[in-house]
Formats: structure tokens, C-alpha cells, sequence
């Protein structure tokens, strides 16, 4: 129905979450339609993450610098670490206001079906990181789904030989729900309401 261009505009913007055939044809002919300089920007702003955004080298979330703010800040309290799976969760963790320590992002869950297992997030890393930084305690926030619960499970279970405490954020996040969505009261009273694994 449309030009080669549009329709690969259209089918490139359906690779958002939640974002449908019809929704990508509509975002697609606003932006070509009524809002060009807004286009370029975008076009612009995609280019330039994707180019410069890497990971931290410490905790692996999203950053344009080698080590990210939170690795570099010396507030933060060294001896605890919190292991999330995504970027979007260390904003939602932050944003609750009730968590000072370190982070290590996953990038994923465990899913052996998709091919992500241990190596893909950065486990070995992990385990080192925490055996020879003086980490004294981890709380595992990996999300209340299936393949969040195996992954908490094996985080522990290869944390078990460090005499360290782990522990698992409360329940307070809803199952099936995504950190990201959850708001800052509830993550609060996961966090406080932690239990050791």
C-alpha cells in the first residue's frame, strides 16, 4: 500500500514493546506528515545512542562513560549489591529512594529456550566481582516471573560458597509484574522486606 520507505519505517518502528502494526503506521506517517524536525531528532538522538552507549564495565548497565555514576559515586555503600535484570530497573530501584549500595544488571533472565544462560549474564562476572570487592551482602530483585525465580535460585545457589547473605526482594512486586512498572512504595517494602535464600 505504501512505498518501500514507508513500509520500512513502519515495520522498523514495530520493533518497540507494545507497539502494533497499526501504531507503527500511525507514528509513522505523524512523523513523515506534521512533525519533521522532530523526526530528525529522533533519527539523530537514535544514531548518537547507538553509537556511544555502551556498558559500565563494573555493573554493566547503560552508560556513554566507562563507569557509570552509581560505580563511581564514592556514597554508595560498597558492601551491598543489588542484582537486577534490566537498566529500566536500577531507575525504578533508584527512584524508590530506599537502596544505597551497588548494582550488576543481568541484561535478561535466565531462558534456556531463547539460549540465555549463565555466559549471557555475566554470571562468572558477577561471582568475582563479589568474591573480591568485599561485597557482604547481595539482594537478588530479578523479576517475580518464572524464569525471574530460576534466576534468583541460581544466583544463589552460586553465591553459596562465598559465606555472604543473599537474600531475594519481598514478594510486595506482584507476580508476572516487571520492576519497571512498579511504583516507588511497593519496590520500597520488597526491599525492606527482603528474606535470605
Amino acid at each position: 500500500m505504501f512505498s518501500p520507505l514507508i513500509d520500512e519505517l513502519i515495520e522498523s518502528l514495530r520493533c518497540l514493546p507494545g507497539v502494533g502494526p497499526k501504531s507503527a503506521q500511525k507514528m509513522a506517517l505523524y512523523l513523515l506528515e506534521r512533525e519533521h524536525k522532530g523526526a530528525d531528532r529522533l533519527a539523530g538522538a537514535l544514531r548518537s545512542a547507538l553509537d556511544k552507549v555502551g556498558r559500565c564495565s563494573s555493573c554493566r548497565t547503560l552508560t556513554e562513560e566507562p563507569e557509570c555514576s552509581i560505580c563511581r559515586s564514592e556514597k554508595r555503600n560498597n558492601g551491598v549489591m543489588c542484582i537486577v535484570e534490566t537498566p529500566a530497573d536500577v531507575i525504578a530501584i533508584e527512584s524508590s529512594g530506599c537502596f544505597s549500595g551497588r548494582y550488576f544488571v543481568l541484561m535478561g533472565h535466565l531462558s534456556p529456550i531463547d539460549g540465555i544462560g549463565p555466559d549471557e549474564l555475566g554470571l562468572d562476572k558477577l561471582k568475582n566481582i563479589v568474591e573480591y570487592n568485599n561485597i557482604t551482602e547481595v539482594i537478588i530483585a530479578t523479576n517475580s516471573t518464572v524464569e525471574g525465580e530460576a534466576t534468583s535460585y541460581f544466583i544463589a545457589e552460586l553465591l553459596k560458597d562465598l559465606h555472604i547473605d543473599v537474600s531475594r526482594i519481598a514478594h510486595g512486586v506482584p507476580m508476572g509484574g516487571e520492576l519497571e512498572y512498579v511504583d516507588g512504595n511497593t519496590l520500597a517494602l520488597a526491599l525492606d522486606g527482603r528474606k535470605k535464600l
